[in-house]
């Protein structure tokens, strides 16, 4: 199964686009619309509440394989940036760049926005996106002229994520939840996605960052009884030992993980940011949790320093509040959130 993250900014037609692609389900600062009619079954989640919240948009992408950026006509605004760097920190593998509402437009001004793109693109993990132009507008002349493009690409695209996915079989299962809530005659569910592993009805595991022993008691896919579920599949997860009032977005279903409040980051930071100082405070994030921090110490060559430029390397000392569960793969994202351009850079745990 493949997840796709149908991202832009406001008004980029990302909404109407997401609908065409799929049906319409869960529905909360993202809303997933499922598309299980074809043999391939795709999830496409709408970050609908970005660029209010940096928080949609980085779950929209790390419960995604894929991400579809929508640049309408007007072309590439603050937030479109903020979306390209995001997905250049996050180093998002898989994408394409849909250039929505080419009804509204000719075919010449096309041509220069996606030069445009190619320019700003340089250097960065979307260099060599592709670019589809298209309309999901049905009083259209030709209505969704070009979505049949962007399937048959993100088809294309599956297979190969499909193969990526087939590799992280091996590992021990690991669920990052979006959703929780309680069902009466149930008790609690989650929806979430695989991200590595399979994941089997009656797995007696944990849930981090609260470290307590559960069971799943039953899993279903697309509102169908599974007892396995691989690398990739979007579930809904019946959980024993836990209530849904004490899981929050981005809990982790796995046998291991780290918990802490304090991080040490080997990051880099943004080029397209301001300089970070120490008792500075950012936003981390690592999958689908975030919270604010505080920066204690930056280290350069082992060197305690005054300040992180843009465009740079160090170790950052951070301490928090609340308790965050990652492995020593993740990727941590900071962010400033007084900056218009509010990615400042991304790291890994030292």
């Amino acid at each position: 199964m493949v997840n796709v993250a149908i991202i832009g900014t406001e008004k980029s037609g990302r909404t109407s686009l997401a609908a065409n692609l799929g049906r319409k389900g869960t529905s909360s600062d993202i809303t997933m619309y499922n598309n299980d009619k074809e043999s391939r079954k795709m999830v496409f989640v709408d970050a609908h509440s970005y660029p209010k919240t940096l928080k949609s948009l980085i779950t929209a992408l790390n419960i995604s394989d894929l991400a579809v950026l929508c640049i309408p006509p007007q072309g590439l605004d603050a937030h479109t940036g903020e979306c390209i760097i995001a997905l250049d920190l996050l180093g998002f593998k898989h994408g394409i760049i849909a250039l929505t509402k080419s009804d509204s437009t000719h075919m010449y001004a096309v041509d220069e926005l996606k030069a445009k793109i190619k320019v700003i693109t340089a250097g960065t993990i979307l260099q060599d996106w592709e670019c589809i132009a298209l309309n999901t507008n049905k009083s259209a002349k030709n209505p969704f002229e070009g979505v049949d493009d962007l399937k048959a690409s993100i088809n294309e695209m599956a297979e190969k994520i499909e193969a990526e996915q087939a590799e992280l079989n091996s590992l021990s299962a690991r669920i990052f939840i979006d959703h929780a809530f309680n069902v009466t005659g149930k008790g609690c569910v989650v929806l979430g996605v695989v991200k590595q592993g399979i994941s089997k009805d009656k797995d007696k595991t944990k849930i981090f960052p609260l470290d307590r022993d559960i069971e799943i008691r039953s899993i279903q896919s697309h509102d169908i009884d599974i007892d396995s579920a691989p690398t990739g599949t979007r579930v809904g997860m019946r959980l024993k030992n836990v209530q849904a009032k004490d899981i929050e977005r981005g809990f982790i279903i796995s046998d291991k993980e780290i918990v802490t409040t304090d991080y040490t980051l080997e990051c880099t930071i943004s080029k397209f940011t301001k300089k970070i100082e120490p008792a500075s405070v950012l936003h981390l994030f690592v999958g689908l949790q975030s919270e604010p921090v505080r920066v204690e110490k930056i280290l350069v060559d082992g060197n305690e320093v005054k300040e992180a430029k843009p465009g740079t390397t160090c170790l950052l000392e951070l301490s928090g509040n609340k308790k965050v569960s990652y492995s020593k793969e993740d990727r941590f994202l900071l962010a400033n959130l007084d900056l218009t351009q509010r990615f400042a850079g991304y790291g890994f745990s030292k």
